[in-house]
């Protein structure tokens, strides 16, 4: 038995949350970290990203899969179920993306000092 997703794993304070660098749409990089250690179910999934819509979920995993980066595979039991694992190419993406979040856990201050500096300029242009 595999250890679950915790809940809290994208929290809206976590650096992979804030991270300017994407791969692929804006939900890729925390799905193909979901995927790091195994597959998962669509339900698995969902509990880390309870964020993320369903239909904008499985938009996502069939990019992934799309892509060659995620490997949809149907299991026929009773009842039949799903699981998502990363292919060896979405693999190689895990060296960047750790890169890429231990980079904005780095600059987290400053990544949030710029987006709120950005966001009250923009709300005093729109203001006056």
């Amino acid at each position: 038995m595999r250890e679950p997703l915790p809940a809290d794993m994208f929290d809206e304070l976590c650096p992979s949350s804030l991270n300017p660098i994407r791969f692929g749409d804006k939900w890729a990089a925390l799905i193909i970290r979901c995927l790091e250690h195994g597959p998962r179910r669509f339900s698995e999934l969902r509990v880390p990203l309870s964020r993320v819509t369903p239909k904008v979920l499985t938009q996502s995993l069939r990019s992934l899969e799309r892509d060659g980066l995620v490997r949809r595979t149907v299991h026929i039991t009773a009842p039949p179920h799903v699981e998502y694992e990363l292919t060896s190419l979405g693999r190689s993406l895990l060296e960047p993306l750790a890169a890429a979040c231990a980079w904005a856990d780095e600059h987290w201050d400053e990544l949030l000092d710029a987006r709120e500096s950005h966001d009250n300029t923009v709300r005093l242009d729109h203001a006056g």
